[in-house]
């Protein structure tokens, strides 16, 4: 059983620091108990107290790290069973399969998928994470094509899916660097799994038909010497990996039971043949508690909205969605150029970038940092006054990317053009639309 709170505190300074983020060492000991706090947060914990307190300060669910450079993530590591508790921690990674039976034109094809399939939004990269390359073939010297095609065309993560482990072995010698996920140990093959992992110092699937099966398979593995697990329960249907899922973080988060506490798996792919299918299960088990899911292809219509499901779950309830605060160029814009200016609130910045967008009116949107609020919200609460935007608008820069001094600030700050007249000596303040939709044809009336 995990130490209590108060068995946790006697083994802190008891310096009540706060360093740590929170004001006494009985409330952080507390945060300990309740996997809401790492002890690695405290500067002044001994050793001994680190190892004896190992297992109260790591979360319910072990964060596992795959992979390596722009394309590397976290699984994992979460310590609620529902996100309006605290948050969820890290996203599930999304994998693209590749089969070592495909053509390589057809492989080729799948490699520029995953690369092509990038957005932008909210000052954000929304992009896959890993390609899952699978042995169908029965030949060894195909699966280490497919493994040396894939690592020097593209920096993703890989997983690499083989059950010969000789051929496994010499996979990892070609891409071993980027630290792959190995797929998979089973109960037949564990050990010489867990030997390849441990040689490698890669991360490990585990797979068992039923999860009492897998709960003995996980304690087997970490007797072996292996910390970073991935659980799949080989659910191949919508219903059954809903069950599993659920019942593997119920017995990590409120049960503490430890071989359990593991991110998951899951293969949408394998669930249905319909790609419109395949996305909405793979949209429905991020929701529920996926660590990786496994799609059999991308596309922008099926991929796109999978992301961004993915991006707004893993955001903290807590905080509004913001975009960042800066001066964005809409439409290539010059020194004529009008500037509008706005609150960070992802809605407002997406609705008002779109306006202009359509306009085809060349110019500057500045986005002030109003943590997440609207633009009446933010003033209400005093973070959208004349005297923050106006240093925001003289430190920002915008002033040496215009030949004029014209600033047009949203309909529903008005009330601040006054003040801001004030604050920005010399400085036309205009007061533009109340509603976005507005815009194009305000732009369009604008003289510099």
């Amino acid at each position: 059983m995990s130490p209590t709170g108060i068995e946790i505190y006697k083994f802190l300074p008891r310096t009540n620091c706060g360093e740590c983020g929170v004001p006494t060492c009985l409330a952080f000991a507390m945060s300990l108990a309740g996997g809401r706090a790492e002890l690695s947060a405290c500067p002044y914990v001994s050793e001994e107290a680190k190892q004896k307190l190992e297992e109260a300060s790591a979360p319910p669910v072990r964060t596992v790290s795959i992979g390596t450079g722009d394309y590397s993530f976290k699984t994992g590591g979460e310590t609620v069973m529902h996100r309006h508790e605290k948050r969820f921690e890290h996203q599930p990674g999304i994998a693209l399969l590749i089969s070592d039976s495909l053509s390589e034109t057809e492989q080729d094809a799948k490699l520029a998928a995953f690369t092509r399939f990038q957005y932008k939004r909210v000052g954000a990269i929304l992009k896959p994470d890993m390609l899952a390359l699978r042995a169908d073939s029965g030949s060894g010297e195909k699966y280490l094509k497919l493994v040396k095609l894939a690592a020097g065309k593209c920096p993703a993560s890989l997983m690499l899916m083989c059950a010969d482990t000789a051929v496994l072995d010499e996979s990892l010698k070609i891409c071993a660097e980027r630290k792959p996920l190995l797929y998979a140990a089973t109960a037949e093959n564990s050990s010489e799994m867990a030997e390849l992992a441990k040689k490698y110092n890669c991360p490990l699937v585990a797979k068992a038909a039923n999860l009492a099966d897998l709960a003995d398979l996980s304690v087997k593995l970490q007797s072996l010497g292996i910390k970073d697990i991935v659980l799949d329960s080989s659910a191949e249907n919508l219903k059954q990996a809903l069950s599993d899922n659920v019942a593997i973080r119920r017995s990590a988060i409120l049960k503490k039971f430890r071989p359990m506490g593991f991110p998951v798996i899951n293969f949408p792919g394998q669930m249905t043949q319909d790609p419109m299918k395949e996305s909405l299960f793979a949209g429905i088990l991020t929701a529920k508690y996926a660590g990786i899911l496994v799609l059999s292809d991308f596309s922008g219509e099926t991929l796109f909205p999978l992301l961004v499901t993915r991006m707004n779950l893993y955001t903290d309830p807590q905080r509004p969605l913001a975009t960042t605060e800066g001066i964005y160029e809409i439409n290539n814009p010059d020194a004529n150029s009008p500037v509008i200016l706005t609150c960070n609130f992802s809605l407002t910045y997406f609705i008002v970038s779109g306006e202009m967008e359509n306009s085809r009116v060349p110019c500057y949107l500045m986005i002030k940092d109003t943590e997440g609020l609207s633009v009446m919200t933010a003033w209400a609460a005093g973070k959208f006054g004349a005297d923050t935007i106006g240093k925001f608008v003289k430190n920002s820069g915008i002033a040496a990317k215009i030949n004029h001094r014209k600033l047009i600030i949203p309909g529903y700050a008005s009330m601040e053009s006054g003040g801001l007249e004030e604050e920005l000596s010399g400085w036309e303040i205009m007061v533009g639309p109340r509603e976005a939709a507005h815009i194009p044809a305000y732009l369009k009336q604008f003289k510099p």
